[in-house]
């Protein structure tokens, strides 16, 4: 599984001096998009994330994001998260605009991220922008360039409020509505997006670390589609269920952590997003026979 960290992100930048950006609660930067195109028709897919992001794209351009792909030859404001995959595909050659990319860390100080419609779901997060909106929102990432560059002590602080400032604007807008892929590709689409979703959350590296994606209903939110439409593309196309296949992929996860950590079952059943160690104790016993202590013991003998 290969995770893209910031450090990674920002091999693609190596001008940017980050130590400033990266020095205080969490991590913020922004950037302007003709400063850090890459070339055209290239498409990045991150398998795993841990930044969000927030674009105001300016030109003709197509944006796959989960299971939608929305056409814009104008302004359109793009929200990421580190769960919904997404790329951006330039149609010609003239793209302006700009890139601010931050952790949960750093935004959660005041409010939390995950509670904005435009970072829970693919029908929320692309935003166009008419010719009479986009000043507004061009001036709004210019103050927080000037923001970022100057030496004001508490500016982080107020690139927060700016921050935030410029989520609300945009969720008074109406979101767009894309095109889902041709039907014949639909099915195969959704259960890549899906497998790619739970592959996502996965290792475990920290105690502290949960599953944010625990049922299928879960996943159909993130895709923007409905649980049974879901539940049929799956099945269709590998033969089992949603959740015979998350099930799967958390005992997987579950042998791994028993095996190579130290942590106790109770710390192992938060980091699987049970809220009872029993509860995750019944599963991993109906699923290998033994209980997750016998199970343990059993590796280390």
């Amino acid at each position: 599984m290969k995770i893209v960290e910031l450090d990674t992100f920002y091999k693609h930048f190596p001008a940017r001096d980050t130590s400033e950006a990266s020095k205080h609660l969490g991590h913020f930067n922004i950037f302007k998009i003709e400063d850090i195109l890459t070339p055209r028709g290239s498409k990045l897919s991150y398998s795993r994330r841990v930044f969000y992001k927030i674009s105001l794209v300016v030109g003709h351009s197509k944006i796959h994001y989960a299971d939608q792909c929305i056409e814009v030859e104008g302004s359109v404001l793009v929200f990421t998260n580190p769960m919904v995959p997404y790329f951006w595909e330039r149609i010609n050659e003239e793209q302006s605009g700009f890139l601010c990319v931050f952790t949960e860390e750093f935004f959660n100080r005041f409010e939390n991220v995950k509670d904005f419609p435009v970072f829970q779901d693919a029908a929320n997060a692309i935003v166009p922008v008419s010719e009479t909106e986009a000043p507004y929102f061009v001036a709004l990432f210019e103050k927080m360039i000037s923001e970022l560059n100057g030496d004001y002590t508490y500016k982080y602080d107020l690139l927060r409020n700016q921050l935030t400032e410029l989520i609300h604007s945009a969720q008074k807008l109406k979101p767009a509505v894309g095109e889902p892929h041709a039907a014949s590709n639909a099915a195969y689409r959704i259960t890549y997006l899906f497998k790619e979703l739970l592959e996502r959350q996965f290792p475990i590296d920290f105690n502290s670390q949960v599953l944010q994606l625990r049922s299928a209903t879960d996943f159909a939110d993130q895709l923007n589609v409905h649980v049974n439409h879901l539940n049929k593309c799956v099945r269709e196309i590998t033969g089992r269920t949603t959740s015979q296949l998350i099930s799967e992929r958390i005992l997987q996860e579950a042998r791994i952590l028993l095996k190579s950590t130290d942590w106790n079952i109770a710390e192992i059943a938060w980091s699987l997003a049970f809220r009872e160690s029993n509860h995750f104790s019944a599963f991993f016993k109906t699923h290998t026979g033994l209980s997750p202590a016998k199970f343990r013991a059993a590796q280390n003998d």
